[in-house]
């Protein structure tokens, strides 16, 4: 969900590829393109040069920040993706408001690399794992600075600490802003009870003059730079940032978190399922997921490209990858279009405090 070095929704022209978002609605006759939308810089750009260079098949390549942005694109249909990576609770979402087509398995013979456990976690929003292909998991958690923070970070608590007033970072995001607030009142990041959503409305709203800012991708930088002593942060962004600030720390606090899987979903109006299929199965070859992980530092649900990875201290990261019996964790599902309403008030609400 998450991810995860979003950037702001921009149309990008990738070497070696052609087109652009703009040009997706004549794909019908383009029979070697495929149209990709998926968060800021979560793919390795050389794999879809070398997709296209071992198929033919020219990716058309868009990104986008959220995926409260994505969805009212895939639902009005103005542009017709044949790829989509939504988030555990949107893919819900987008499957009961009939946005997409199975997935043909039998033409993603390598989908065998993802293990059994996160085929099973996804059945969590994906009953009978008939539309979504895991890519990539993680879980939220305290990105902290040890030389700006001496005391133990093991709770949400702490960014509601007056002594880091204008050093706190808070995701721009409302379902991750409300989990903090829900999780340290020991509440289901899934509430949809008034009077819990109420509480933790206020509470992000007592927090907010200690913010120094609501921020997506910039919790990375921010962090890497000494700029705030703490950050709400995806668990692959807290990989990236330690390789370029040996001072930054990840805790996943002991109230728990959300355990989030983002997948790969074939809308019902692409036009190249069979091209959405086979670049599906070239991203499940264990080199080319290897690659990938190297590259966007998210947890790789695939196994087999977990056995090509030499460095003892990421293969055995308890960041990259947890001991998930050892935390409270929850999945984000969806909570219904007059829920979403609800809460997209409530967060209006905390921001404009």
């Amino acid at each position: 969900m998450r991810k995860r070095f979003a950037i702001a929704l921009i149309f990008i022209l990738l070497m070696n590829l052609t087109g652009c978002a703009g040009s997706a609605s004549s794909k019908e006759t383009d029979e070697n393109t495929l149209y990709v939308y998926n968060w800021g810089e979560y793919i390795d750009p050389d794999i879809l040069t070398m997709f296209t260079e071992e198929t033919g098949i020219e990716v058309v390549y868009d990104e986008y920040e959220t995926n409260e942005i994505m969805y009212p694109k895939i639902k009005a249909g103005a542009v017709n993706y044949d790829l989509v990576c939504p988030s555990d609770y949107m893919i819900t979402k987008m499957i009961e408001n009939d946005l997409l087509q199975e997935i043909d398995f039998e033409n993603i013979p390598d989908h065998q690399n993802i293990g059994k456990e996160y085929w099973k976690m996804a059945e969590g929003f994906d009953p009978g794992n008939h539309y979504a292909m895991p890519y990539v998991f993680g879980t939220v958690g305290i990105l902290y600075n040890k030389t700006m923070v001496k005391e133990k970070v093991d709770s949400w608590g702490i960014l509601w600490d007056p002594k880091y007033k204008d050093e706190i970072l808070m995701q721009d995001s409302v379902r991750d802003a409300f989990l903090v607030a829900e999780k340290y009142l020991g509440y289901s990041l899934n509430t949809t009870d008034e009077d819990e959503l109420q509480e933790s409305k206020k509470l992000l709203q007592q927090q907010k003059e200690l913010v120094q800012a609501y921020v997506i991708d910039q919790v990375r930088d921010k962090m890497i730079g000494n700029e705030a002593a703490l950050g709400v942060i995806y668990s692959g962004e807290a990989i990236y940032t330690q390789r370029e600030n040996p001072d930054l720390d990840y805790v996943i606090p002991k109230e728990g978190t959300t355990l989030w899987m983002d997948c790969w979903v074939i809308p019902k109006n692409a036009q190249h399922k069979e091209n959405a299929e086979k670049f599906l199965n070239f991203l499940c070859r264990a080199d080319i997921a290897y690659k990938n992980f190297d590259y966007i530092t998210y947890s790789t649900p695939n196994m087999a490209a977990r056995e090509l990875i030499e460095d003892e201290d990421i293969k055995n990261s308890p960041i990259a990858f947890p001991d998930l019996s050892k935390y409270d964790l929850e999945t984000q599902i969806s909570l219904g279009e007059t829920a979403d309403r609800h809460l997209n008030d409530l967060w209006r609400e905390v921001k404009s405090y």
